[in-house]
């Protein structure tokens, strides 16, 4: 629903609202529930962004893994030659492939290090996801609120008014639930 579009209901509801004394509460509830779907719309918008932050840099993450992995197996490789191959001098090739084992072993321990802040990185990702599933139904369940709320000024029928309070109160604990998750 357009900020536009719910702005104009809003000033319809006010109107109603006045030539209606008995529907004032209605109009109130329905600028409450205008309220909190700019909350939760905020809040999902920005849980959104976070989202895809993140993501993005889980990947480039896992990519400084992979060209760790890649040039530790290139040295592997580089050292099996060395092994098999009949060299001039023997002796340094045997110095470099020490020198290439001890890198190797290095490697190893940063490779850990990076593939753990990777999996951290994507479990946030997640919860993130997960935070901006509870904050985009929140916005709907509010949003299906106010609409069912303003079907009350046309029909002056009650129950649509508590049908939009359940919707709404529905809206706002799914979206307290999002606030929840860390």
């Amino acid at each position: 629903m357009s900020s536009e579009h719910e702005m104009e209901e809003l000033q319809e509801a006010a109107e109603h609202g006045r030539e209606h004394s008995n529907l004032a509460p209605v109009s109130f509830t329905m600028a409450i529930l205008a309220v909190l779907v700019a909350i939760a719309a905020l809040l999902g918008h920005r849980a959104h962004t976070e989202e895809v932050l993140l993501q993005d840099k889980a990947t480039d993450t896992w990519n400084y893994y992979q060209a760790k992995n890649i040039r530790r197996h290139t040295t592997e490789q580089l050292d099996e030659v060395l092994k098999v191959l009949p060299l001039k001098d023997a002796a340094a090739a045997e110095a470099l492939v020490k020198k290439n084992e001890a890198a190797i072993e290095k490697s190893k321990g940063e490779q850990e290090k990076i593939q753990e802040e990777a999996r951290a990185l994507e479990a946030e990702v997640n919860m993130f996801t997960h935070r901006a599933n509870h904050y985009d139904l929140g916005e709907t369940l509010l949003e299906v609120g106010l609409v069912i709320c303003s079907i009350t000024l046309l029909t002056k029928k009650r129950y649509f008014w508590i049908a939009g309070i359940i919707f709404g109160v529905a809206g706002v604990v799914a979206t307290v639930m999002g606030v929840m998750i860390h």
